[in-house]
Order: structure tokens, then sequence, then C-alpha cells
């Protein structure tokens, strides 16, 4: 209920207003069933944006930090991500991508719309980086497809740090859902995730004319902030 009054009276039509946001490939958003919505990460926008511009409910798995934060500005952030039926994910060692994996499941298996970042964390510099498997772990398991997507101009109106963005229109494309059904069963091969996480990559750098760098965001970013 409270996501229906964010999407359609509190939030969704300011977004549309201010952001004016361009929207291509709508029609290959799924109108039911399950399917993976996999997209870049450019800005703490992106959160919304996406969601505003869908027909259907979509759940994303959202860092835990955004629901443990401290002081009000944390409670209300957190109160905001778990209204909007946002599922927290600890990020931090193999056991917690496993949680990740199995609460993503859930979504599925309720015939749900599923938000995934694959980089797992945003970008700090505007590029696309290496995707993690566990997008495709998701989708192999649970055998849905995964639609590509891509925010662009969402880094330029809000770059990480800066709290209020800047108010300019906005594209999200998405693409052709990928099929992977030629991979059933094979969730456990090692090779065929990192081939199928690196296929919806790829897409979503078509879409998003990004340049790519073939490492984890995560490890260039300690890297940069250990350098500067």
């Amino acid at each position: 209920m409270f996501y229906q009054l964010l999407k359609y009276v509190l939030i969704g039509p300011v977004l549309r207003l201010l952001f004016r946001p361009r929207i291509e490939g709508l029609e290959h958003i799924p109108e039911e069933g399950a399917a993976i919505v996999a997209g870049n990460h450019l800005s703490f926008s992106d959160h919304f944006l996406m969601p505003a511009v869908l027909k259907r409910r979509i759940t994303f798995l959202a860092k835990q930090e955004y629901f443990t934060g401290p002081g009000l500005k944390g409670r209300l952030t957190a109160a905001f991500f778990r209204s909007a039926g946002q599922i927290p994910v600890d990020r931090s060692g193999k056991e917690a991508g496993q949680a990740a994996i199995r609460e993503g499941l859930g979504v599925l298996a309720k015939g749900e719309l599923l938000g995934i970042y694959p980089e797992g964390t945003r970008s700090h510099d505007g590029r696309l980086y290496k995707g993690k498997v566990g997008v495709a772990v998701m989708a192999l398991t649970a055998g849905v497809p995964v639609v590509p997507c891509a925010m662009v101009g969402t880094f330029e109106i809000q770059p990480p740090g800066k709290v209020l963005p800047r108010i300019r229109p906005v594209t999200i494309r998405f693409g052709e859902p990928l099929d992977f059904s030629r991979f059933a069963g094979m969730e456990g091969e090692k090779a065929v995730v990192r081939a199928v996480t690196d296929e919806i990559m790829y897409r979503i750098l078509e879409l998003s004319g990004q340049e790519y760098v073939d490492d984890y965001a995560a490890v260039v970013k300690a890297r940069d902030s250990a350098q500067s």
C-alpha cells in the first residue's frame, strides 16, 4: 500500500516532473511473471527513478547500510526503504552473498520483478565495472529472463557525495529480455555463471555507452582511495 502511495502520489509524480525521464524500451518489461531487471548504478537517484517509470512493482536488493544509518537521517532512510519493500543485503563476505541470493530467489518465487545492480555498488567515476555473478545464479536457478537496463545522466545529476541532485533530464533504457534457458541446471558451474554475467554486463554497456572496466568497482574504489 505504501509503495503505491510513494509511486503514484508522493514521489513518482515529482520525479517525473523534475527530471522528465526519457523512457526507452519499456515494452521489454514483462507484464506479468518473475523477471530480473539488471542495471548500471551511477547514483543514489537510481533507486527512485527506475521504479517511478515502471508499471509494475519492483523490489531491489539494497545495501544494508541504508537500513542502519545513524541519527534522524538514518532512521528516515531505513523507514523509507522498508516501507517501499526493499530488502537489506549485507555485502561483506561469501555467506552474505549467499543470503542475498536466497532473498532474491524468494522475490522471484512469488512471480515478482527483482531489481539488482550487478556491479555491487555505485560507480564512483561514471564507468561501468565488472559484474558479480549473483545475478546469473539467480537467473539460472529461478529460470527467469533478465532485462538489462541503463541509467543515463544520473551520475551527472547526483554523483557520489552529492546530497541534493541537480535538476536535469535523464534517460532510462530497457533492453530486450535475455533468455538463459540454454544453461538450465548449470548455476553451479563457475565458467557458466561468469559467462552469463558478462553477457548481461555487455548488454548494459551497449545500452549505456559507458567506458567499461574489467575489474570490480569496490576493488578499484578502494585502490583509488588508498592512492589519493
